[in-house]
């Protein structure tokens, strides 16, 4: 990172990597000034996709305040390939940041972003900075899987698991919190199934609902909803406690 005045902005999901690359960016000194959250209005190669309005609660608990980018900000085409779509995806991110450069004091400094592994994800956030003209800061990136999910439950992070795609995973992983025991489980299912411990490949989402940058825990009411080989929490409530 170079020393750029101005404001940080993190890219946040209320995932565990987007919570984490904020954290730490906290932890760093760096000036968080805005959250901005985006909501996919379907299945998406870029952003994670459940409870993305569980995000504004989870700002509100670290008081920095949220942009939310909402689906009608995504152009209604169809792409011919995921490249393209991952491309378009990005379109809506990206002017968003654009007018908070222009707004923020001393304007965007640098994002943050919760990659570990997708090539697919960084690089198009790698461009883009380029093209803002700010630093990006992914304290995630390439890190030992169990090493990083370990470091977010010793710094106090509370993770539930909101939604589910791999084999070895059924439906009792629904609201389950990410702890050492699932952790172990997640490393037989590795061995076995090829699940990512970090859930990096699709195999499950999650949303931190308490942690030591968060002022009040997030408390929920959810239904499970499972079709196959495949579910989700389907929150009724959520409120800070």
């Amino acid at each position: 990172m170079s020393e750029i005045d101005g404001a940080w902005v993190g890219l946040f999901s209320g995932g565990k990597d987007s919570s984490w690359a904020v954290y730490r960016a906290l932890e760093a000194g760096l000036d968080v000034r805005r959250l901005v959250t985006v909501h996919p209005a379907g299945d998406s190669y870029m952003y994670h996709v459940p409870e993305t309005r569980l995000a504004a609660l989870a700002a509100e608990s670290m008081g920095i305040p949220l942009v939310d980018v909402e689906p009608a900000d995504f152009e209604a085409q169809a792409a011919a390939n995921s490249s393209d779509q991952g491309d378009a995806e990005l379109e809506p991110l990206e002017a968003a940041l654009r007018e908070l450069d222009a707004e923020l004091e001393g304007g965007i400094a640098g994002v943050t972003a919760g990659a570990v592994e997708s090539e697919y994800q960084t690089s198009r956030i790698e461009g883009m900075c380029d093209r803002l003209g700010c630093d990006l800061y992914a304290p995630l990136w390439r890190e030992e899987p169990r090493e990083l999910a370990d470091a977010m439950l010793e710094a106090g992070f509370e993770i539930l698991l909101v939604q589910v795609a791999a084999g070895g995973l059924d439906e009792s992983w629904l609201g389950r919190t990410l702890d050492e025991a699932a952790l172990a489980e997640l490393e037989e299912l590795n061995e076995r199934y090829g699940v990512h411990i970090l859930g990096e490949g699709g195999e499950f989402e999650t949303l931190v609902v308490d942690g030591p940058h968060m002022d009040r825990r997030l408390a929920l009411e959810y239904e499970t909803e499972w079709e196959g080989t495949r579910g989700r929490i389907r929150v009724t409530g959520a409120r800070l406690e």
